[in-house]
């Protein structure tokens, strides 16, 4: 259990006073953090097949545990098995390159439990060209992206989308549910983005599971910070612990198809 001291000041003309508040907190015991991620391009090429694997850790706690001794395996519908060896630094990377319509199973196997889950690799739309303004964002005096891709029609599709800088990563998901078959776009703007810095699209295919975990996470975390950052609630994703249900995992298993694009702020 660590304690908080918080000091308090009350300021008056010749005196001041200083209070003392004890503030407990409960250690819980960690949990299996899951990050697999399984990215292609659009010419079916690997982009990463990389899981990584950490645990929980104290509030207070300044390093993130990282997990070293777990087995990592993807195994297709037909039976056919992908084992993901350790690379150091919590990351398992495997020799994958998933297919559409056909059913991928995660399993790992950590400290006498086995996690696992199942997806679909999911497809996305093209990335085509980036809209640049020069007096956006709520000040109106930043620069402001929208990076345009065409729906597809006649099809349910959830997205996915990133943009990355040094001064900063926006992330955020879309739906088609009112935009289906027509021309949408991904926002970005971030603080002093300036004339010459380079900023990388991500535009992934998801499925609707992902897309209303992904929802809910941004919502806690404001959608600049990391996915995985302490949360204010318990974001609960698709993978199981079959051996003991109650000590869940948190993270997700994502199959997606990845449209990139690198533009050159004017």
């Amino acid at each position: 259990m660590k304690k908080i001291y918080l000091l308090v000041f009350f300021f008056g003309i010749l005196t001041s006073c200083q209070d003392v508040i004890e503030v407990e907190l409960n250690d819980a015991p960690p949990r299996l953090v899951i990050e697999a991620n399984i990215n292609i391009l659009e010419d079916g090429s690997s982009l990463s097949s990389l899981v990584k694997l950490t645990t929980t850790a104290p509030f207070f706690d300044n390093v993130v545990p990282i997990v070293e001794d777990a087995i990592v395996l993807i195994t297709d519908e037909n039976g056919v098995e992908y084992p993901f060896e350790y690379r150091g630094e919590g990351l398992y990377q495997g020799t994958f390159l998933p297919q559409e319509d056909i059913d991928y199973s995660l399993k790992i196997i950590y400290d006498n439990e086995v996690y696992t889950a199942t997806t679909q690799l999911q497809t996305t739309a093209t990335l085509e060209y980036v809209n640049q303004r020069d007096d956006g964002g709520f000040s109106g005096e930043d620069i402001e992206l929208k990076v345009f891709f065409n729906d597809p029609i006649n099809e349910e599709n959830f997205y996915y989308f990133t943009g990355i800088t040094e001064k900063g990563t926006v992330r955020s998901v879309y739906n088609d549910e009112f935009s289906n078959g027509n021309l949408n776009f991904g926002y970005f703007v971030v603080e002093d983005l300036a004339p010459g810095d380079s900023v990388i699209f991500n535009l992934y295919g998801v499925d609707e599971e992902f897309y209303n975990y992904m929802f809910v996470l941004l919502q806690q975390t404001g959608g600049g910070s990391g996915p995985f950052d302490t949360q204010p609630a318990t974001v609960r994703g698709n993978i199981i612990n079959e051996t003991n249900p109650e000590n869940y995992p948190l993270g997700y298993f994502r199959i997606s198809e990845v449209s990139t694009l690198n533009y050159i702020v004017q």
